[in-house]
């Protein structure tokens, strides 16, 4: 007989389900909650553990009633064919106690292969509903709780990154005012001093001053990159056009982009998400992929319903690596709008990420 007991894993929101130390059991909590509107514990119809034993029972009865109604006997010692005739009916006994079981919990086993392999920065991922009974209903719970989860992640990262976005504007806005103020008076009086120094003291004062120089460039550098101004005055192409150049400076790695002028409005959130996760993916272009050339497009779809981002590397490739911080930063800048991020192997080597951005159709807040 089988003894139906169930054990649903919970996870951190964002984190894989394989090896988590959490769970949650049919005896209370969210696990008893599910397992009341699946019906397993509950007055709804019968408990599954009645339903297997009542399917186990019938089998043996129908298969009891076959044989004391047939004219058939066992011998003493058994016949070979009173042998074939036993092992037959055996046969078609298990075989048929096999199909009802499989079709009454074969949801059961999907659902346990969903659970280790779910990712909620991978939204979409359900079972499709089958049949009816009590695994059919803790199916369609499970799938309603992911949906709730994604819901929740959504908002909770949106507030983060909301956050870190204001945050990351305050301090470039301290950098530019302050420190950026503080070194060009500096440099001012750098000047000054040079202009008066005497002419053994002229080579280190000059020394000085482009030192401060080069920290006043750092620090515009540092605050363009916290918060890019270029894309409030400009908009996004001309951002990305910025960011491009950037890193081929930065890198020497040669750099192709081709920017399509004529983009759909995306909104100020969708395209300071395409910016960021285009920053990220050079940042680790730059980082880890040693790649001596890269491509950025940008463009409308075929179908004129969704904006690309492709990032293209001839590096070394991602290989057997788990996915970052990074890539799972960009997974959730994408959750945020809709948007849809794959990171994979480009059939020529490296690496190729894509970002599909859906244009907003006429009455959307964005």
């Amino acid at each position: 007989m089988l003894d139906p007991i169930f054990v649903i894993g919970t996870w951190p929101a964002g984190s894989r389900a394989r090896g988590s130390t959490a769970s949650i059991t049919c005896n209370g909590g969210w696990g008893q909650r599910m397992a009341q509107e699946a019906g397993l514990r509950t007055g709804r119809g019968l408990p599954l553990f009645w339903r297997v034993c009542l399917v186990n029972g019938a089998v043996f009865a129908v298969g009891t009633a076959v044989l004391a109604a047939s004219p058939a006997t066992v011998s003493t010692p058994v016949l070979a064919r009173e042998a074939v005739v036993l092992a037959v009916g055996l046969t078609v006994m298990l075989a048929a106690n096999g199909l009802l079981l499989r079709a009454m919990l074969g949801p059961l086993d999907r659902l346990r292969h969903l659970m280790e392999d779910v990712d909620l920065l991978r939204p979409g991922q359900r079972l499709r509903e089958q049949g009816s009974g009590p695994a059919a209903d803790l199916v369609g719970s499970f799938n309603a709780m992911l949906e709730r989860l994604e819901a929740e992640r959504a908002a909770s990262s949106g507030q983060a990154l909301a956050a870190q976005e204001a945050e990351r504007r305050r301090v470039a806005q301290e950098l530019h005012d302050e420190v950026g103020q503080s070194l060009t008076a500096v440099l001012l009086g750098l000047r000054r001093v040079a202009d008066r120094a005497p002419a053994e003291l002229q080579q280190d004062v000059l020394l000085v001053q482009e030192s401060a120089r080069a920290s006043l460039d750092e620090v515009r550098q540092v605050a363009r990159r916290l918060r890019p101004g270029v894309l409030d005055d400009l908009g996004l192409v001309s951002a990305l056009t910025s960011l491009v150049t950037e890193h081929a400076q930065l890198t020497g790695a040669e750099v192709c982009r081709r920017l399509s002028p004529d983009l759909p409005s995306l909104g100020p959130d969708a395209e300071l998400v395409v910016y960021r996760v285009a920053q990220e993916a050079l940042t680790n272009v730059a980082r880890h992929a040693d790649a001596g050339r890269v491509c950025v497009d940008l463009g409308p779809t075929f179908a004129g319903d969704a904006v690309q981002l492709r990032v293209v590397d001839d590096g070394r490739g991602l290989g057997d690596s788990r996915e970052g911080a990074g890539i799972r930063g960009m997974r959730e800048r994408a959750m945020l709008i809709a948007a849809t991020l794959t990171v994979g192997p480009h059939p020529d080597g490296g690496t190729e990420l894509q970002l599909l951005v859906p244009t907003p159709r006429p009455g959307d807040g964005r």
